[in-house]
């Protein structure tokens, strides 16, 4: 077993996403709390290229864009969204999410796209 309370939590921010990344260590899963404000990333797309991201959308709505597919969805409070790794995204809105990870994710799997 893993406990680790939100004072533990590392804060991580920048203009359209901030959150908690909870350090639990396990390589295969990880936790974060994430808010966004506005669109993220500010232009393009981002993707990871080792884990999928699920997110459950606690507070807010907003709308996610896909590379390379026309619909637009909408989403909100109660609403999950599973995001496959390689699949290019952008959030637009104001929400709050829990997001775990498999693999865990790192910043050096994180990648900004056009």
């Amino acid at each position: 077993m893993i406990y680790v309370s939100k004072e533990k939590a590392e804060f991580f921010g920048n203009d359209d996403k901030s959150g908690f990344q909870y350090p639990i260590f396990d390589k295969d899963l990880d936790l974060s709390i994430i808010k966004i404000n506005g669109r993220s990333p500010k232009v393009g797309y981002q993707t990871n290229t080792e884990c999928k991201e699920l997110l459950y959308i606690m507070t807010g709505s907003g709308i996610l864009e896909v590379k390379g597919k026309e619909e637009k969805i909408k989403f909100k409070s109660g609403d999950v969204i599973l995001l496959d790794k390689n699949e290019c995204y952008a959030f637009e809105g104001e929400f709050e999410a829990c997001v775990p990870c498999t693999p865990a994710w790192t910043s050096e799997q994180h990648k900004y796209v056009d």
